[in-house]
């Protein structure tokens, strides 16, 4: 089954329903050069996943650029894929001793431009702002997203990891739409079902985008005994269905009337494969339920 399209009508612009995470790139057991990225580029483009999420720091702040290589040997690949990428965090090392946040218009202007150069593209289609800087400043965000909209370096901006009031400050100066903010949700990690994070994608007619929906495969590797309890009925849950227990935990997101998007993060083949299956096994309302209270260790009230 080939992955759908979601769209985002503020945007007119539609990106594929689950997305390709670079975050783990170059931990790849059977390398990252240059073939074997572009191996699972095609791996996800044959199922419909044409969507691509990277950050300026994934791999030592290298991974952009290994990506980069790919399109620069096969640039047919330019118009097939989307690329979103993020920016903001500063690592420690020899110019910085501490590690800290930086969403100045200078610092977001070179990042996109860094990014522009090392991925070998001409314009990026979403930027996010990594993680909420306290001394962010929305007037200063706002003019240069709008520079560099008007440059056509970035089609989109959104944000990653905010809460709802801080996406609703900068929304609120910003003339464009926000594009999505990019959140933690797992089994493991539940609260934006409940603080508010997607009540607001739905008020303000955005996909929220989750990653590490997965945990980070800690949820097929439990060690206490909810994460026993809820793996048991996973996969209780697939031999009824006829599935994998992963398929299930994708299926999961896909209930929700916010159209989450999930970011996959494995390396391997097989399973972007058995994740773009899940489409063809719903969930029913009990069902999401059932899982939901394991994962709370709770009835909802």
């Amino acid at each position: 089954m080939m992955v759908p399209q979601i769209e985002f009508p503020k945007h007119n612009f539609s990106i594929s329903r689950l997305v390709y995470g670079i975050w783990r790139l170059h931990e790849d057991p059977l390398g990252a050069t240059v073939e074997r990225i572009y191996e699972k580029i095609q791996t996800c483009l044959n199922f419909g996943i044409d969507t691509f999420d990277h950050a300026d720091i994934y791999g030592d702040f290298e991974n952009e650029e290994r990506f980069g290589r790919v399109l620069e040997k096969h640039p047919s690949l330019k118009s097939k894929i989307k690329i979103i990428t993020k920016c903001g965090i500063q690592v420690p090392g020899s110019k910085f001793p501490t590690k800290h946040y930086n969403t100045s218009k200078e610092h977001i202007r070179y990042s996109v431009e860094r990014s522009l150069r090392k991925l070998k593209v001409d314009v990026l289609d979403v930027v996010l702002i990594h993680r909420p800087d306290p001394l962010m400043d929305p007037h200063e965000m706002s003019e240069v997203f709008d520079s560099l909209s008007r440059e056509g370096k970035v089609k989109h901006f959104g944000v990653s990891n905010f809460t709802i009031s801080q996406f609703q400050m900068l929304q609120s100066l910003c003339k464009q739409p926000l594009f999505t903010n990019q959140v933690e949700f797992s089994l493991f990690c539940t609260e934006p079902l409940f603080d508010g994070t997607f009540d607001q994608a739905i008020q303000y007619g955005f996909h929220p985008m989750v990653w590490s929906p997965t945990a980070g495969g800690k949820i097929f590797s439990p060690k206490t005994d909810t994460e026993t309890k809820i793996l048991q009925k996973l996969q209780i849950l697939a031999k009824e269905k006829g599935c994998s227990a992963d398929q299930i935990v994708y299926s999961w997101f896909l209930n929700h009337p916010a159209g989450l998007i999930p970011v996959l993060g494995t390396n391997d083949g097989k399973r972007i494969q058995l994740a773009t299956e899940s489409f063809s096994y719903p969930l029913t309302r009990v069902e999401w339920f059932s899982i939901l209270e394991i994962a709370r260790g709770r009835e909802v009230a």
